[in-house]
């Protein structure tokens, strides 16, 4: 059986142990990311993350991609310059 990919409130309320009130709250003040469709939010599975980890589960992914790039920028850089350094005692 596939799982959902979005939630009610309903549901991340069981999930999360909370009220149906207060999911609602935590999706007024924006702690739970929710799109509102019709009369009827749903709620990604991304979001629930979010309120474990503190961070939203795009930008921890897209921090791990640079933090793996992070060296070969590094390289680049270094290079650059000293290609730059190389040019400049030429003048």
């Amino acid at each position: 059986m596939l799982q959902p990919r979005t939630y009610t409130p309903e549901q991340v309320a069981k999930i999360l142990q909370l009220s149906k009130n207060t999911v609602y709250e935590l999706i007024s003040r924006g702690e739970i990311i929710a799109k509102k469709i019709g009369k009827v939010y749903r709620i990604p599975q991304s979001s629930i993350s979010f309120v474990f980890t503190g961070m939203d589960e795009d930008i921890l992914k897209a921090q791990r991609v640079d933090e793996k790039n992070l060296e070969r920028v590094s390289k680049t850089l270094r290079e650059v310059r000293k290609s730059v350094w190389e040019k400049s005692k030429s003048f």
